[in-house]
Parts: C-alpha cells; structure tokens; sequence
C-alpha cells in the first residue's frame, strides 16, 4: 500500500496575498540571547512580532495589537507595515522602555535560564482595538495575561471565524480560573507538552486533548519541540514530524513563529476544516523552522515563497514511504 499523503494537497500561493483579516495580540519586545553558537544583544522579539512576521507570507490584513516604549526602533516598524501588517494598535509610551528579556540556552538548546525579565511598558497594557480591528475574522491571542486575552475578545464584533490562543505554565500557576475562562471562548489552543500535562492533569498526550477539550478548544495543538507536533479533534488525530535541522542557532520565537505560520495559512485558504488544520500545522512547522536558523526575526525577514515551497516539500518527503 502507497501511503500517497492525499490530504496534504498543498496550498499554492496566489500571486496576490489573501485578504483575510487577523488580529494578532501579543508583545513587541527586546530581547537579549545567549546560545551556544552567539550572542544577540538588544535584538527585536516578542511573541506578537514573530506571529505577525510568519503571518505576513500568508495574508496581508494583519492587525497587530500590542505596546512598545518610544525606544523601539521605528525602522521596525516601518518593515512591518511594507509586509502588510497594520499597527493603529501598537501603542508608543513616550518616555517609557518597551518590554525586555534576557535568556541564555544551555548546550542541548531544549533548555535555557531566564536572566532578566524587565516589564517596563508592559505593567500597564491595557489593549484597546482600534474600531477597524473590531470586525477582524481570524484572531492570534499571544502568550499574554488571561484576564487580556478575554478582554481582547469582549472588544470584539459579531463572531470571528476562528480564534487561536498561546498560553503557558505561568499563567497555569497564578490565574487558572481566568484561563480557563477563556478558553471556553476559543477554537484551538496551542501549547507544549509539559504544559498540556499541566493544564489537563494527564500524562499521556491524547488523554491531556481530551481533557483539554472538555475545557473548550475544539482543537488541541501540542507542539514538542524537535519531535514535531499534534493536532487533536473530536477523536482525530495528526502528528507531523519535526525537520531535522542541521543548524539551529537561536529556538527563541520559534512557537509563536509556528502559531503565526498556522493562523496566517488559515487565513489565507479560509478553510477551519480538519484537514485543512494539518496543512496549516505543516507551514507553520515549516516558518518555525526558518526562524531558528538565525537570531532573532532576521531570517524571517528574508524569506521567499520558493524557500517556503521547497521546505513544505521536505517534510512531504521525510513523511511518505510505501507498503
């Protein structure tokens, strides 16, 4: 039996970006990064910025909410705007210092050591959407407070196609209540292995989906890192491989790389079918595995749909074989 991978009938860019509007909320930040092949002083990072970028080759209607002190380089700014991200809800604090974190990641890169968390504008982000936001079909809930993520959404008009959500052990920690109060109102969460355990109870993977479930998201992402990732719904399963990387010099951003790689494919084939979410599981694998090769969003940045294609080739290849 050939195992012809008929679902993965990948999607073939436009020469005309879809429309469909996302609204990605999250951070736009500084970040110092130690790894063992460099060291990226002051660079650009954030949840929101990644997301954004990864999306900005799927759709050019990208809404962007976030805060940055009058230090954040404008430059940016401006390269977010030419890749069709609009930015009426970044909010500049003037006299004030945008969000920083400093990390260092240990020998196997699967692990690092927090060495300054610096709030600065942060502490009193209060998103407001801008009325243009309000309508926006596809929503990107970044890693931020749950109390707002649903704030986000209470701002909103009507019933968006599909909302998607980060979170992490943090906030399992300090606000389980209002995480699980949000997460009634989401479509699909997106989380890693050690925090589905944590959120769910269950040490094995799909009991944790399930669990998960009960909570609210009709589809579970677990992302593992290196072994790829997960996709569970009502009973289905979808695991996609990781690709095997020869060079990995910095894994920061790399899941919120992944999570706009996933939003931004759906948007753009306007499809929330399960099948569809496999497809959009493989892009975003594919734009994380971009965004590790070099620090920061600098790879990003430079990308082309030829690179995106030859890659989403890679992981067809590495997954078919005969029987």
């Amino acid at each position: 039996m050939e195992i012809d991978l008929e679902s993965f009938e990948f999607f073939t860019f436009a020469k005309k970006l879809a429309t469909m509007s996302l609204l990605t909320v999250g951070t736009v930040a500084f970040d110092d990064i130690k790894t063992p092949f460099g060291h990226a002083e002051k660079v650009v990072g954030g949840a929101c910025t990644y997301a954004s970028w990864s999306a900005s080759y799927f759709t050019n209607d990208i809404r962007l909410v976030s805060i940055v002190g009058d230090d954040f380089p404008s430059d940016e700014i401006d390269l977010l705007h030419k890749r069709g991200v609009k930015t009426e809800g970044l909010e500049i604090v003037e006299d004030k210092k945008s969000f920083f974190w400093a990390g260092e990641y240990h020998d196997n890169m699967n692990q690092r050591t927090t060495l300054a968390t610096e709030l600065n504008v942060l502490a009193d982000f209060d998103p407001i959407l801008p009325n243009s936001y309000k309508n926006s079909q596809y929503i990107m809930l970044g890693n931020l407070t749950p109390a707002i993520q649903m704030q986000t959404l209470k701002q909103l008009n009507g019933d968006p196609k599909l909302v998607v959500m980060d979170t992490m052990n943090f906030w399992m920690d300090v606000a389980m209540d209002e995480l699980k109060e949000v997460m009634k109102h989401v479509d699909v969460i997106t989380i890693n292995d050690e925090e589905a355990r944590q959120l769910s109870g269950e040490y094995a993977l799909v009991s944790a989906a399930m669990k998960i479930h009960e909570m609210g998201p009709k589809f579970v992402v677990i992302k593992k890192g290196e072994h790829g990732a997960l996709l569970f719904s009502e009973g289905k399963i979808f695991s996609a491989p990781a690709l095997p990387m020869a060079r990995v010099m910095d894994p920061t951003g790399a899941g919120d790389t992944f999570a706009g790689g996933f939003i931004g494919y759906i948007a753009k084939s306007d499809d929330i079918s399960f099948e569809n979410m496999k497809r959009a599981i493989i892009y975003g694998s594919v734009m994380a595995s971009f965004c590790v090769e070099e620090f920061s969003i600098e790879k990003l940045k430079t990308l082309d749909e030829n690179q995106i294609h030859a890659r989403v080739n890679q992981f067809v290849d590495i997954a078919h074989f005969n029987m």
